[in-house]
């Protein structure tokens, strides 16, 4: 088994959003995505999507985005990104979405010897324009993310790897230790797969290693619109 990640898709079939006022990398995008998923991913793999996943405002046309990521070989684990306004109730989410694909929200689940847990995050203290209602949302997700961390140590073995989601960057630009990085070091997470971060101008790393842990940034216009190799 494989894990892969990839994130920010910004699906839109059901509403009009082209992304490609963002840059040439972003022409044909989806088309790109899912040759590369065609030629790497079997059906004993996992694709982990890390947010911002449709631009649709109801499940329903979120379904109907999606429809042709769950035709793709794999598992799929889902986590809520800042623009999916569609993620409501998750009892509903889970509830149409097939059964090779998991929603993650303040909780955990494990596959094979690999445990997953996630929660959206938010802008951490030391990014510029950086508000006290920013403080407010950051506190509230690290606590949600203390919830995911708690549901992922239930479920973890001897042996198993523990790999986190979360949409938004977990550090600053300065890569300064954050509330969210300090619960990975403390909970002994592998590995975290992060996105929301676009544009050519954007000067993160695709990876990262910080104090054990390995920081994997997978918004599709900064891989090139391929899959990263996560684990």
């Amino acid at each position: 088994m494989k894990i892969y990640a990839i994130s920010d898709l910004h699906l839109s079939t059901t509403t009009e959003k082209p992304m490609n006022i963002f840059g040439r990398n972003w022409d044909n995008y989806v088309e790109k995505i899912f040759a590369d998923w065609n030629e790497k991913v079997t059906d004993d793999d996992v694709v982990l999507i890390a947010g911002d996943i449709s631009w649709a405002m109801t499940l329903e046309d979120a379904i109907t985005d999606l429809k042709p990521v769950f035709d793709l070989k794999g598992k799929k684990v889902f986590i809520r990104g800042n623009h999916d306004y569609w993620w409501k109730s998750l009892s509903r989410i889970r509830a149409a979405f097939p059964e090779n694909c998991y929603v993650l929200q303040n909780d955990a689940v494990k596959i094979g010897n690999v445990v997953l847990c996630g929660s959206r995050g938010w802008t951490v203290e030391g990014a510029s324009e950086f508000t006290q209602e920013d403080k407010k949302l950051y506190l509230r997700e690290n606590e949600r993310l203390k919830l995911a961390l708690r549901a992922a140590s239930l479920l973890r073995e001897e042996g198993d790897k523990l790999i986190v989601m979360i949409h938004y960057p977990p550090f600053n630009v300065r890569r300064e230790p954050s509330l969210y990085t300090e619960l990975f070091e403390s909970h002994g997470v592998d590995k975290v797969v992060y996105g929301h971060l676009h544009g050519k101008d954007c000067k993160a790393d695709l990876r990262l290693e910080k104090n054990g842990v390995e920081y994997f940034l997978t918004s599709c216009d900064q891989v090139d619109n391929k899959l990263t190799v996560i684990l």
